[in-house]
Parts: C-alpha cells; structure tokens; sequence
C-alpha cells in the first residue's frame, strides 16, 4: 500500500484527479486481456506530460515503488497486470499526434493515441503507416511500442520496431533521454531505440516516439482460396513465399474458426471447407495484377479447390474485417478462451499445423488455428472453462507442448504479444540460461531498484497465474 506522504506527492505531481485508489478503479486496472491473472495495483496515475512521468518515477525509484506502463489492455501475455502491485500508469491525457512531417515522411505521436487514429490521419494525407494489429480499433501506440506489435501486414511491411525511427523515454530514476530522430542513417552509440522497442515497460517509460511514414500503394487486391485439406493450405503458404513472392498479407483460418468468424460476421464465408487462405497483395496495378495471378496459379496447384478474387473494396474490407474478428467471435463460445501465438520459419508451417492438431487430440482439448501464416506466426486459440481445473491443466500441458515444438522446428515462444508474466516460464527454451542472465545483466543496469514492470519477462521455475484480490 502507499503511505499517505507518497500518495501526497503523487497529487502535488499530477493534481487529485489523477490518482486513483478507490477499490473499483483498483479493480478496472487488476488484469489485462490475458485469461487467469489479475492483481489488485495500490493507485492508478495519470500523468499529463513527459515532465510529470519523470518525477513520478522519481518518486517511485526513491521509494521502491513499482510502476506498470498501460494503455487500453489488449495485451494478451500479463504484460501490464500488476503482479507486484504498485502504480499502474495511465497516459490518457497523453494521447495527441505532435506532428505529421511531410517532408521527412515521419509522424511523432504520443503513448496514449490510438492506433487506428493514427493510421487514419496519415492516410488522408496520402501516407501510410502499415503496422496494423487486430487490436487497433482500441490499442494505442505505447501499447504497440512496448509489445513491438505485429498485424496482418507484417509479412511484406515488417512490425512496429520497423518504423520507430526515435524516441524520447523516461528511464526508471526520472532522467530523460532521446534516441535516434529523424534520421535516414545514424549509428552513433548503442541502438537504445530498438531496445526499448518491445521492452514490455521493463526498462522505462517511453512517452513520444517519431515513426516512419511510407507513401501510400496504389493500388491493391485480395483472394481468397478454400481447402479441403488443412495441411494442403499450409503448403501452399510455403510454395508462396519459396517462388519468392511476398504478398502483403498471408493469413490462415482453420475450418472451427471459420464457422464461428461466418457466424459472428455475416459475409458469406465458405464454413464446408477445411481452411482458407486470406491473401493480399498491393502496389504498382500491373505488379499487383502479375502476383495475384501467380499466387491463384501456386493456391490451386497446391490443392486449392476455389479461388475467388474480391470484386470490390468493400468485399475486400470484410474479408480482412472478419479476420481482425476471429478472436472475439471464438470469444463467444466459452467462458474461457486462451490465445497464444507461437512462430515458426515459414517452410515449417504446414509441420507446424499438423503438430498443433495432433498436440490438440493427444491432450483432449479444443484448438482453433488462425494466423499471420505468410511470417509463420500462428495463433492457436482454446475454448475452455476456467472453473474445470482438470481440462485447464490439460490446456496448459498442451501449450507447453506447443512451444516446445515451435522452438525444436527454430522458432520461438512469441511472435508478437509478447513475453509479459504468462510466458516467462518458457522464456529459457529460445534463450537459454545465458541469454537470460545477459537480459537481466541489462535490465539491473538501467533499473537497479526493479520498479519498471516487475515480475514480467524473466523465466520462472514454474508457470504462476495468480487472483490476488484487495
């Protein structure tokens, strides 16, 4: 708990109305989008400026304090549940695009803008900021810097750390520090710009980033072919990429969540067939026109039983819309539904679906599969109940197994959401001890006093999900 001199420095720093620590604000703030945990922090403060947020991690080094960065929660790994207590930081007063510079094609935004607006501003400037994640509607830029933040364009336009080009963050004592700029090269000392990028909050706070802008493409075209074989799909996702061409999106839809996104969504999606492929392309008319042709031809060699290309704009749009739904629509079968996201190289993406199945079968459970396929970034998704210890320890048994595989086929425990406190416990199969112990030696450099998000990211002996209630 704060004594009641911390809590009167904290309203001298950010005025009254900025700090919360009523039990039902407490409660709003306890848990993220992560199933099963959830931890009561001691106030909720919301700074107004850069200056604000510097002094109050002043304060909360000074007095061992731990401080959770948080945007609207989306997070799908525990990143920003407050599992050691403390404060957790609010930035909804920090919400503004600073600048759209057209001559630098750079944009500087705020942690607190949502991502969606920001993508809206610079394309009615004819610009275009391609990292998208499904959660863009709500999530904001901090959320997507501190996470490094995935989308559907990923595979041809790359993450969120792509386009950081600086940053300005507030390190954990209340110094403030700037990295990079707008700036095509630059290589003077450490990058602090991409280690801060993906950080989780675990290092500081980061509270203005300036992004790069690309112009906007042309044009663009969107498929989409059915299968009766899911493991055939995922072939083909292979045969794609392997004729080297690079589609803007590559996503995959398993037959459960077909049914389910058809159902919530409405748009005439085929729900008889095993899987589908959700594939776009954009850029100059005549390049585009050339791959969609090639990537048909490469879909129906490689056992696609029809291949329709979207006749207009808005067919397109509800094909990728019903896509950025999937979660939400499998959110409404069961009271419980656990995302994970585990990636593979891209040529072991059918092995890596056949071993999801059989994972799937071997420990009884329910697992939908869907997914940035093309960047071999899966998300199988279980329907469960949290109340039914017995199927949830079967759940988890199933997931440890999933990542064993996707490490052993050279990938990795996470694609894109994250490390946070639900993957720590497998966080040593991709780095090994050595790996940690070098993460932590960097982590006790720049926060000594472990205030910034502890208990995240680090490998534990065991997996922990704990209800801590006030």
């Amino acid at each position: 708990m704060l004594n009641d001199k911390v809590k009167h420095e904290l309203i001298t720093i950010v005025g009254a109305d900025n700090v919360q620590d009523s039990k039902a604000s407490l409660l709003v703030y306890s848990y993220d989008a992560t199933p099963q945990f959830q931890s009561m922090p001691d106030a909720v403060v919301a700074p107004r400026n850069t200056d604000e947020v510097a002094e109050v991690l002043k304060l909360c080094n000074e007095h061992h304090i731990p401080v959770v960065p948080r945007g609207s929660g989306t997070n799908l790994s525990a990143g920003t549940t407050p599992v050691e207590g403390g404060i957790v930081l609010l930035f909804k007063h920090m919400q503004d695009i600073i600048e759209i510079d057209e001559e630098n094609l750079t944009v500087t935004v705020q942690p607190g803008l949502i991502t969606l607006d920001l993508i809206n501003a610079v394309e009615a400037k004819g610009l275009f900021y391609p990292p998208d994640p499904s959660s863009m509607k709500i999530s904001t830029m901090g959320g997507n810097l501190n996470e490094n933040s995935g989308g559907l364009r990923g595979l041809k336009y790359g993450v969120t750390r792509d386009y950081v080009m600086g940053l300005e963050v507030v390190l954990p004592n209340g110094d403030i520090i700037h990295t990079g700029g707008k700036l095509a090269k630059d290589v003077a000392g450490y990058d602090l710009t991409r280690l801060f990028v993906g950080s989780e909050g675990t290092l500081g706070v980061i509270t203005e980033a300036t992004l790069k802008l690309v112009p906007m493409p042309e044009t663009k075209k969107t498929i989409l072919a059915l299968y009766e074989d899911i493991e055939a799909a995922a072939e083909a996702v292979s045969s794609i990429i392997a004729h080297r061409i690079i589609p803007t999106t590559l996503e995959f839809l398993d037959q459960p969540t077909l049914k389910v996104v058809e159902e919530y969504a409405q748009i005439g999606l085929p729900t008889d067939i095993e899987a589908v492929l959700l594939i776009e392309q954009d850029g100059p008319q005549e390049v585009v026109d050339r791959d969609i042709e090639k990537i048909a031809a490469l879909c129906r060699d490689n056992q696609a039983i029809r291949v329709d290309v979207a006749k207009s704009e808005l067919e397109a749009d509800a094909l990728r819309t019903a896509r950025r739904t999937a979660l939400s629509a499998l959110a409404r079968l069961k009271p419980t539904t656990i995302l994970e996201d585990a990636t593979v190289p891209r040529s072991k993406i059918a092995e890596m679906v056949r071993a999801i199945n059989d994972i799937a079968r071997e420990y009884k459970v329910d697992i939908c599969t869907f997914g940035h396929a093309g960047d071999g970034n899966l998300h199988p998704t279980c329907l469960t109940d949290v109340r039914n210890k017995e199927e949830i320890h079967r759940v988890e048994q199933a997931f440890e197994a999933i990542f064993h595989q996707a490490v052993e086929l050279g990938g990795t425990i996470t694609g894109e959401h994250g490390v946070g406190a639900m993957k720590s416990p497998y966080l040593h199969l991709k780095l090994g001890d050595e790996g940690i112990a070098a993460m932590k030696g960097i982590k006790q450099a720049f926060d000594p006093n472990n205030i910034m998000n502890p208990g995240k990211m680090f490998a534990k002996s065991e997996r922990k999900r704990v209800v801590v209630h006030a």
